[in-house]
C-alpha cells in the first residue's frame, strides 16, 4: 500500500486527508518513485483553498509539484532511468505521498551531493528565481533590488544575481539581515522610508528589480528606482503590477506557462541542481513535517510563520 494526502472539496487546510492507497503502477512512457521528501509551496494552499482556479474536483486531489526520491519501477518504453536512480521530480502529480507516477520529461537526477530534502526544496523557488533573472536580463555588474529576500524564492534570486556578476541588494525584515548578508546581498529593511534606504545602499542606482511580495509600496518605490517597466519583475501580481506594466511569472500573472517559461523552468533545474553539486547554491530547509501534519505544513506556508523551505517527508 501507498499513502497521499488528498482533498475532496475546497476550503481550509482541514480538508486535507492522509488515505492509504494501492501504490501505483507505471505505465508505458512512466516511472514510479517513492518519494522521500515533498516541497511545500504557497501555490499548493492556493489550489487547495480554490483562489487559484482549477475546475470542478470530481476525484480526489493530491497536493504537491516538487519532489524529491527513488525510482522504484520503470514502464515500458523508459530508456534513459532505471530502479535505484535518485531523481527530482519536476511537476509532480501529487507529491504530498509516498509514491508519485512521473513521465521522463518531468525527471532529473539528484547529484549524490545533493540530500532529497535539498532537492524537494529548490524546485519552484529556483525555477521561478531563474526564469526571473532571464526574463529581466540581468548582467554581470547590474545593481539588482530583489523585495523579500529571505524568502525562498528571494533567497533563490540573490543567490543566481550573485552568480551573475551582479551587486544585490535585497529587502527584509532585521532577524533576517544575516541571511540576506550570508548570501552575497546588502540588507535593507523594509516599510516607511524604504526608497530613502535603497538609494543609500545604491548610490549609482538600481537597474534591475525583482519584486517577491506584490505590495503597493514595492511597486511603487521600483517605479522611482527602475523607468523601464520590462526590468521591474514580480511572483505576486496585484493592481499596481498591471498598471506599471511590470513583468509577471509563476504566481504573478494568471495565465498558461508560455512554451518559454517551460523551457526556462526546465533549464533552471539543471543549472541549480548542478550549482548545489558544487556547493554554490543552497536552500534553507525551515522545517520537515509528516505527511500527517500537511494540514499544518501548509498553515505555516501561507503565515510565513518560518523562513526557507517547509517539506513533507513520507
Amino acid at each position: 500500500m501507498a499513502q497521499q494526502v488528498q482533498y475532496t472539496e475546497f476550503g481550509e487546510p482541514e480538508v486535507l486527508h492522509l488515505v492509504d492507497v494501492p501504490q501505483p503502477t507505471a505505465g508505458d512512457g512512466e516511472v514510479v518513485v517513492a518519494v522521500r521528501a515533498a516541497g511545500v509551496n504557497p501555490l499548493d494552499s492556493k489550489l487547495r483553498s480554490g483562489a487559484r482556479a482549477s475546475g470542478e474536483i470530481t476525484t480526489p486531489r493530491v497536493p504537491g509539484g516538487d519532489a524529491a526520491g527513488e525510482i522504484v519501477e520503470v514502464g515500458g518504453g523508459v530508456e534513459d532511468w532505471a530502479v535505484g536512480d535518485r531523481v527530482v521530480v519536476q511537476n509532480a502529480k501529487g507529491a504530498y505521498a509516498t509514491h508519485t507516477v512521473a513521465t521522463p520529461q518531468q525527471l532529473h537526477a539528484l547529484p549524490d551531493a545533493v540530500t532529497f530534502e535539498q532537492g524537494a526544496a529548490m524546485g519552484i523557488p529556483a525555477s521561478t528565481a531563474y526564469q526571473g533573472l532571464v526574463e529581466l536580463e540581468v548582467r554581470a555588474g547590474e545593481t539588482l533590488l530583489i523585495h523579500a529576500g529571505s524568502g525562498a524564492v528571494g533567497q533563490a534570486a540573490i543567490q543566481l544575481g550573485v552568480l551573475q556578476g551582479a551587486t544585490v541588494i535585497a529587502t527584509g525584515s532585521e532577524p533576517n539581515h544575516d541571511r540576506i548578508r550570508a548570501l552575497g546581498a546588502t540588507p535593507v529593511t523594509y516599510g516607511a522610508g524604504l526608497l530613502d534606504r535603497v538609494r543609500e545602499a545604491a548610490p549609482g542606482g538600481v537597474d534591475v528589480i525583482y519584486d517577491c511580495v506584490g505590495t503597493e509600496d514595492s511597486m511603487a518605490v521600483s517605479a522611482q528606482l527602475v523607468a523601464d517597466p520590462h526590468r521591474i519583475g514580480t511572483i505576486v501580481w496585484s493592481d499596481a503590477a498591471a498598471a506599471l506594466g511590470v513583468q509577471g511569472w509563476m504566481g504573478g500573472k494568471p495565465e498558461p506557462l508560455s512554451e518559454r517559461t517551460i523551457q526556462l523552468r526546465h533549464e533552471a533545474y539543471e543549472v541549480v541542481l548542478g550549482r548545489m553539486a558544487s556547493g554554490s547554491f543552497e536552500v534553507e530547509v525551515a522545517k520537515a513535517l509528516p505527511l500527517s501534519e500537511a494540514a499544518e505544513a501548509q498553515r505555516l506556508n501561507v503565515a510565513n510563520a518560518v523562513r526557507g523551505k517547509i517539506l513533507l517527508v513520507p
